[in-house]
């Protein structure tokens, strides 16, 4: 008995002195940072409109967030996957039944090992207390240069396809997306959730470009 209470003070005090993920000195709390670093990071806090939808940032796309988004996403640094994860759950979050995170191509899932905002979604439910829920996959993602505004909308809705044998039905979901430019993904998840049943969809996104001068991050997701 008096081992395990001494193996679990040491794992107490291993946790406490953890450093945050950016400063490296002061030590982390649940987020993976320390109370200045988090409090520096660019928040945001506020919607944006895009196509007619409400997505809630957290973020500017700018240092470190901006960084620290594409080593995640694409470097595999997932011990990011907190910070981002509670940069979101820091935001007021309407009450819903699931957290839907923005799918990825099969194409993208084998180059990456992993769907980025699956991880953070998982990390949310944990949190929430509520399901993460997937019933809408997505086809190869094409390159959107040099088409029009319309053709763009086009190409990404017909992106997205829903999964006939998903019988899991939710009326009230949070879509959640890293970076948010000019919405087209998230507009054409919520059309594609609007034909199955959902009646109240609300959006979220770690960061949001355009916002600040910044360099706008590739058209993916």
């Amino acid at each position: 008995m008096l081992s395990f209470i001494n193996q679990l003070l040491l794992h107490k005090s291993v946790q406490s002195i953890s450093p945050c993920l950016l400063c490296g000195i002061d030590r982390q709390y649940q987020h993976s940072l320390c109370t200045d670093c988090w409090e520096q990071l660019p928040w945001y806090k506020q919607h944006i409109a895009r196509h007619e939808h409400s997505i809630l940032c957290a973020h500017h796309y700018d240092f470190p967030i901006d960084r620290i988004i594409q080593t995640y996403k694409y470097e595999q640094q997932l011990q990011y996957q907190n910070l981002l994860a509670h940069s979101l759950l820091n935001l007021r979050i309407p009450k819903v039944h699931a957290i839907v995170p923005m799918p990825i191509s099969t194409e993208r899932l084998k180059e990456r090992g992993y769907n980025q905002m699956l991880i953070i979604a998982k990390i949310m439910a944990q949190e929430l207390k509520i399901p993460v829920w997937q019933p809408v996959i997505r086809a190869a993602q094409h390159s959107q240069k040099g088409l029009s505004r319309i053709e763009r909308l086009e190409n990404i809705e017909n992106q997205f396809q829903i999964i006939t044998t998903e019988k899991r039905k939710y009326k009230k979901v949070l879509i959640i997306d890293d970076v948010v430019t000019t919405g087209s993904s998230i507009h054409a998840l919520n059309q594609a959730l609007e034909k199955l049943g959902c009646q109240q969809i609300y959006s979220a996104c770690v960061a949001v470009a355009g916002t600040k001068l910044s360099s706008l991050p590739l058209e993916k997701s």
